[in-house]
């Protein structure tokens, strides 16, 4: 079979792609590489010197140096050939030389779960250096990892890794199945995967977390659950994924239990004040006014005095300015965004209230409910809450309180109802356990933690002391 002939038809038109020839023997030694994915360095250290420098022997393979040489057939040549691979055809015989170039950015400090204490460094683009930053946390052979080629045109290398005396193999099986019958064209990102592991429409709230902390992974891992890791993305994904998970980050560790639960409880309260806050005040304003001190009513009704919207509309108003603060602030540069943001708030909050367009005390209601926001890192946590934020709004603007007592009851039963991967997203409260309740919304001290959570994994014993 003419090997030259068929990969110079099939990769015509693709001028980064390398052949170099050289005479070995009674032969051609042919070599093919990609030059803006492969080192030229190490095609010259690993391929040609030995080619060059060798006495002639039969089996090239026994003088190609290289830490990853394997012998492929043709159909897979395309695979390794843009993975970074050389390829070396002799007599007949296909090698695939592993001549990487460094295209990726060395591991920095977490961007977006920044924390004062626990490890500094995070997942980066490189698929291999994940998983080292994941198996030089945890060093045992029960730490099982499944490969994936993902995309019909990306091929993205896609991992699935657990811990194979912990993780229940139901759980595994259902994300390898899910896995193994994604048939699209490309898996760019992590966060597109997940869109396929965990289907949109069932709930505004996130199945699965993403994270770019290796410490976050390993501490997952240890706990019974998933994670997937996706080339060329920073971010890992953990399965099943609950609420509590995304108000406690795995920092919350590296503290006294008796220091950390108070703002673990500030937390959940954050959760509550953000969705809540703007809808309890447009009920008290607007429809149960017998609720206020006659005092504070009072200075209520001065403050709104000459403002000539409704409280509902004023509220829609600054809260959509408010909005769209935010979003200018992710997109602008770090740099300079939260200066602007700021500097735009001062303005817009002050010409407001000077031009009588809103209330001083809306302009107190808006600041508190975006900065109770701000305590979660998760932007999907952080839409979600903004959605039932609006809605919260429009039903307490027709009901009043008993809007208020009928949001708080959809959101529970919403909560309890939705399920991750088999898990309710109410867990460990609802169904309570109490193992996982000690990891999560409440820290217990560390000697006391024997028991991991039955209903995570089959291995509820821990080491101890």
């Amino acid at each position: 079979m003419n090997y030259i002939k068929k990969i110079k038809e099939e990769f015509q038109n693709i001028p980064d792609l390398i052949h170099r020839k050289i005479k070995y023997g009674l032969s051609i030694v042919h070599i093919f590489y990609i030059e803006t994915v492969a080192s030229g360095d190490r095609v010259n250290d690993y391929i040609l010197k030995n080619i060059t420098n060798s006495k002639k022997i039969k089996n090239l393979k026994n003088i190609l140096a290289a830490p990853n040489l394997k012998t492929i057939t043709f159909e897979e040549l395309e695979n390794y050939i843009f993975n970074g691979y050389a390829i070396v055809i002799y007599l007949n015989n296909i090698y695939a030389m592993e001549v990487r170039a460094d295209l990726d950015r060395s591991i920095s400090p977490p961007q977006i779960e920044q924390d004062l204490y626990g490890a500094k460094d995070c997942l980066i683009e490189n698929f291999q250096k994940n998983l080292g930053l994941i198996k030089r946390r945890i060093k045992s052979k029960h730490l099982k990892t499944f490969e994936y080629k993902l995309g019909e045109y990306t091929k993205t290398n896609t991992a699935l890794l657990y811990i194979e005396n912990i993780a229940k193999d139901e759980l595994v099986n259902k994300c390898d199945n899910i896995l193994k019958n994604i048939k699209v064209d490309r898996i760019i990102d992590a966060g597109e995967l997940k869109q396929y592991l965990a289907h949109e429409g069932k709930s505004l709230f996130p199945a699965a977390k993403l994270t770019e902390r290796p410490d976050a992974v390993v501490n997952a891992l240890l706990e019974g659950k998933i994670i997937i890791i996706v080339e060329n993305c920073p971010f890992a994904i953990v399965l099943p994924a609950v609420l509590a998970d995304f108000i406690n980050p795995v920092s919350d560790n590296y503290i006294y239990s008796t220091n950390i639960n108070f703002v673990k409880i500030l937390r959940l309260l954050c959760f509550f004040i953000t969705i809540l806050t703007p809808a309890f005040y447009i009920a008290i304003i607007n429809y149960n006014q017998e609720t206020i001190p006659p005092k504070l009513l009072t200075s209520f009704i001065t403050q709104r005095q000459g403002v000539p919207f409704p409280a509902t509309i004023e509220a829609f108003f600054m809260l959509f300015i408010c909005e769209m603060l935010r979003e200018s602030d992710i997109r602008f540069p770090n740099s300079y965004g939260s200066s602007i943001s700021i500097l735009g708030a001062l303005i817009l909050g002050e010409s407001a209230v000077s031009a009588n367009i809103v209330s001083p005390i809306m302009i107190i209601i808006v600041a508190l409910t975006f900065i109770s926001s701000m305590v979660f890192s998760n932007v999907e946590i952080v839409n979600s809450v903004r959605i039932w934020r609006f809605l919260s709004l429009l039903i307490a603007s027709f009901y009043g309180l008993y809007g208020i007592g009928l949001i708080i009851i959809l959101l529970l039963i919403h909560l309890c109802s939705y399920y991750s991967f088999g898990l309710s997203y109410t867990f460990p409260v609802a169904p309570f356990d109490l193992s996982y309740l000690k990891e999560s919304l409440l820290r217990g001290k560390l000697t006391g933690k024997i028991h991991r959570s039955k209903y995570l994994t089959k291995n509820t014993r821990k080491a101890s002391l």
